[in-house]
């Protein structure tokens, strides 16, 4: 069987991007997902639409808080994660539909900790795409270190990863 892996989704104030970002993730074609929406306390109707979400996915769970911030509302998240692995996606930003599961046959092929993409940025109809290669890179600990610390291809942010 598959390894069970946790989307966190932290949600506020994205009532015009968020049914985009939950389909893109619930029409995944690797399946064993958990899907976890966390309400962090968005004064709109984001709530309820996380709810109405559950109620059409059993993979889908809902925790609703606070305003806490990005970084809280992850951290909430990944308490309630039950899965092997964890992959964050903005709720203003949505994956294509074999996104987990090329993340996840690259982390086993390799056999590593995570698996890092490039992102595509997409403004009003209009693509932009980036100009590296689409190739697999395996690095070690000191490599990925200072390609972090350079900002050579491996950012902060918490989103196109699988860790």
């Amino acid at each position: 069987m598959e390894d069970l892996i946790t989307v966190i989704v932290p949600v506020f104030k994205v009532e015009k991007y968020l049914e985009k970002c939950v389909k893109s993730i619930c029409c995944q074609t690797y399946k064993n997902l958990e899907i976890i929406l966390v309400d962090d306390g968005s004064p709109d109707n984001c709530g309820k639409m996380c709810d109405k979400y559950a109620k059409s996915d059993k993979r889908i769970k809902v925790i609703h808080k606070e305003n806490g911030g990005l970084s809280d509302a992850r951290n909430a998240g990944i308490k309630m994660a039950t899965g092997k692995y964890i992959a964050f996606v903005d709720s203003d930003d949505y994956v294509s539909n074999d996104y987990i599961e090329y993340m996840y046959k690259i982390l086993k092929k390799e056999n590593t900790k995570i698996s890092i993409c490039e992102l595509q940025i997409v403004w009003k109809n209009t693509t932009i795409e980036n100009n590296k290669e689409n190739k697999v890179q395996k690095l070690t600990s000191k490599q990925a270190l200072e390609n972090l610390l350079y900002s050579q291809g491996i950012d902060v942010s918490a989103p196109r990863k699988i860790i």
